[in-house]
């Protein structure tokens, strides 16, 4: 049994319990409960405060867990990071009021700087030589400026719509983040094997979000064309079409070179092109 740490509730919970779930793993918390287990997976899952889970992973009272990366830094825990999981990316960036003059980075000396994540910044500032006065708060860290408890915030960013409404602006990116799944350092060889298991399973689910599944029919003469267009997971599938000097071609497309990649097909006379979404893709 592999146990796993999840966020009991907030932004990366519905998206890790998603994300299982697509991995062909169902875990029933109803009425939030704080532990469940996996029917069909040799799975157990707590779900956590998201700054306790890194402590967690650390103490081996869970095996893995699903962590955003600017939590698992901030605490720093010694836990390794397995699989980075591409959803709840965000920022942790210093803004200051949009009114502020700000030309570099030394603006910062002198000012109080309100955050919830001191480790971080402090290190951010002495990376820069910066001498800032940091003033740890949790929660509502945006309003600090507008009722003088700091001159600057350092807090997550996604869409900044927050600093906006709050007279903000947005001037140092300290660190990029995104949902990863980290494990203790020292795992039995039975919970590698399941945890090597969990991690096909969501390679396969991300695999098949960055790709789509193409098909059509083209010219004989056009194949050589659009082979080398479309190399696929090794090469194109072509069958043959009862009309003589067409083929039928199948293949998969990377999602980020899809409309490209069908405006050339079409000027290779391809025709009736379906495209489908890949439900997992398994290299």
């Amino acid at each position: 049994m592999l146990k796993i740490a999840i966020q009991k509730s907030g932004r990366l919970h519905d998206q890790s319990l998603q994300l299982l779930k697509e991995c062909g793993i169902e875990l029933n918390n109803g009425n939030r409960q704080l532990k469940a287990t996996a029917a069909d997976f040799p799975l157990e899952a707590y779900f956590l405060r998201d700054d306790d889970i890194p402590q967690y992973v650390f103490d081996k009272v869970a095996d893995v867990g699903i962590v955003g990366e600017n939590v698992l830094y901030e605490t720093g825990k010694e836990i390794d990071i397995v699989n980075k999981l591409g959803f709840g990316r965000c920022r942790l960036s210093v803004a200051v009021p949009g009114s502020m003059k700000y030309e570099g980075i030394k603006d910062l000396d002198g000012l109080k700087i309100a955050t919830s994540y001191s480790t971080l910044l402090q290190k951010f500032l002495d990376d820069n030589k910066v001498k800032a006065e940091i003033h740890e708060i949790s929660g509502s860290v945006e309003i600090a400026p507008g009722i003088g408890l700091a001159h600057a915030i350092c807090d997550l960013v996604s869409s900044g719509s927050t600093l906006f409404t709050n007279g903000l602006k947005e001037v140092e990116v300290i660190l990029n983040s995104e949902a990863v799944l980290a494990a203790n350092k020292n795992l039995l060889q039975e919970e590698r094997k399941i945890l090597d298991n969990l991690l096909l399973r969501i390679n396969a689910v991300k695999a098949a979000k960055k790709n789509k599944y193409i098909m059509m029919n083209a010219p004989d003469y056009q194949l050589k064309n659009i082979c080398a267009l479309l190399p696929g997971m090794k090469s194109p599938t072509i069958v043959p079409l009862a009309e003589s000097g067409w083929s039928s071609i199948q293949s998969v497309v990377n999602e980020n070179d899809f409309w490209d990649v069908i405006e050339k097909l079409k000027g290779f006379e391809a025709e009736g092109i379906l495209v489908v979404p890949i439900e997992k893709m398994i290299s």
